[in-house]
Order: C-alpha cells, then sequence, then structure tokens
C-alpha cells in the first residue's frame, strides 16, 4: 500500500545519503518521483523555484566535495549567487543532494533522518545501509 502524498527526490543514485532517503521514503509506504538531477540537468526557473522553497541561496546547497566548486571560484567570498546559480545550470553535479519535497516542505536532507518531518508517516525504527538505526523521534 502506497501513501498517497506526492513526494520529489532529486536524488543521485552514487550518494549514500541519498540511497538512504530514498530508501527511508519507501520504507515510509511512499513511492517518490525521482529526479536524477545530474542526468537530466537542471531549467533555471526549476532551480531558482527550488532555492526560493529551500529559502536559501545557491551557496546553501553547493556541493564542494567532487565537484569543481573550488576550481570554478564559487567558494571565493566574491561568488555570487547568480553566478553559482550559472554554474549549476552547468555542472548540475555542484547541487547537493538529496533534496525532497513534500507538501510539509522541502529539505535538503544530509543527514538523512531529516526526511522523516516531510513525511505523514514513518517506521519505528529504520536501518541506514552503514548499519546506522535511526529511531522515529518525530511521533
Amino acid at each position: 500500500m502506497s501513501a498517497s502524498i506526492p513526494i520529489t527526490l532529486y536524488h543521485n543514485p552514487n550518494c549514500g545519503t541519498s540511497r538512504n532517503v530514498l530508501a527511508m521514503i519507501r520504507a515510509a509506504g511512499y513511492e517518490p518521483e525521482i529526479v536524477e538531477y545530474i542526468q537530466v540537468g537542471w531549467q533555471r526557473q526549476q532551480l531558482i523555484e527550488l532555492l526560493a522553497a529551500l529559502n536559501v541561496e545557491a551557496s546553501a546547497v553547493l556541493r564542494i566535495k567532487g565537484t569543481p566548486a573550488e576550481t570554478l571560484g564559487l567558494t571565493e567570498d566574491c561568488a555570487t549567487n547568480e553566478a553559482i546559480i550559472e554554474a549549476m545550470l552547468t555542472h548540475p553535479i555542484l547541487v547537493n543532494r538529496p533534496i525532497v519535497v513534500t507538501p510539509k516542505g522541502t529539505q535538503l536532507c544530509r543527514p538523512s533522518e531529516a526526511v522523516i518531518p516531510l513525511l505523514d508517516t514513518f517506521p519505528d525504527s529504520f536501518t541506514k545501509e552503514d548499519g546506522e538505526v535511526i529511531h522515529n523521534q518525530h511521533r
């Protein structure tokens, strides 16, 4: 039985945190719309709306590890929001993940248990792929 609220997961299947969030959503009985944004890329308006829903500037979701962020000068104090957005459009890997959108809100789910308050239901506990057990503190 699948729960009925719409959920969108901006997902990178190569990321353990992103895989854990997907597994947590599914364990709660949901089947999210999965957007593999590194493959499909971003549309400018989509990215701007996502940042607005998160209520953050682009620098707040800028991924540095394993990306060209430093090479592109995006970690410098002089890097503008617009420059970071432009770089994210060209290099989708620059957007940190996973980002989850539900009717309850939009959240960068790092750590993965940040997804729990976005869901109407969630199991009492969940075991992440590294063996860590997450207990539902939001009941």
